[in-house]
C-alpha cells in the first residue's frame, strides 16, 4: 500500500484530436498513477469503449489492451469539439495549460502551476493548433535536446503530469 505524503492537486486532462488509441490507452494507464481527476475527449481522439453498443471496435480494443482497467477507473467524457470542453472548463472555472513548444510556452520546471487545472495534450505530429493555444490560460513545454524536437504524447503527458503534480 502506498501512503501519500502530500495531497494530490486537481489536474484533468484534455486529448483533442490525438490519432492512435494505443497512446490513448497509455495515457489512462498514466493518468490513474498520476491521480487524474478526470479525462475530456474531443475531435477525433478514440474513445474507451463506453458500454452503449454490444460490441467493441477496433480502437477501443486498442485502447483496453494498453489501459490495463484506468479507463474504468479515471473519469472520462467524450465532447464533439474542443470549445465544448472549454465551456465546460470555464464554468468550472479551471485553469487550462497547454503543453506545446510555443513562442509563448514557459519550461515545465519553471511553471507555478494552478489549480485546479487542466492540460491539453494534442495531435502527435502536428501538435496543438494555434486556435487552441490562444484559449489556453498557459503553455508549459519540455525542453528537446534531440533532433526530432519532440516526444511521444504519452511520454509527455506522463513527464508533464508527475512535474505537475509535486
Amino acid at each position: 500500500m502506498v501512503s501519500m505524503t502530500h495531497p494530490i492537486p486537481e489536474i484533468s486532462l484534455v486529448l483533442h484530436d490525438i490519432r492512435s488509441a494505443h497512446n490513448v490507452g497509455s495515457i489512462f494507464r498514466t493518468a490513474d498513477a498520476a491521480g487524474v481527476c478526470h479525462i475530456y475527449i474531443s475531435g477525433y481522439t478514440p474513445r474507451p469503449y463506453d458500454g452503449t453498443q454490444p460490441y467493441t471496435t477496433k480502437p477501443e480494443r486498442g485502447i483496453i489492451k494498453i489501459a490495463l482497467g484506468a479507463q474504468d477507473t479515471v473519469p472520462w467524457t467524450s465532447h464533439e469539439t474542443i470549445e465544448d470542453v472549454f465551456e465546460i472548463l470555464k464554468k468550472r472555472k479551471i485553469h487550462t495549460v497547454a503543453l506545446e513548444q510555443h513562442e509563448r510556452s514557459q519550461l515545465y520546471t519553471q511553471y507555478k502551476p494552478t489549480f485546479p487545472m487542466a492540460l491539453f495534450l494534442g495531435n502527435e505530429p502536428r501538435g496543438i493548433d494555434d486556435a487552441t493555444l490562444a484559449q489556453c490560460d498557459d503553455i508549459i513545454e519540455l525542453p528537446m535536446h534531440g533532433s526530432k524536437k519532440s516526444l511521444n504524447v504519452s511520454v509527455a503527458a506522463g513527464i508533464a503530469l508527475y512535474a505537475l503534480n509535486t
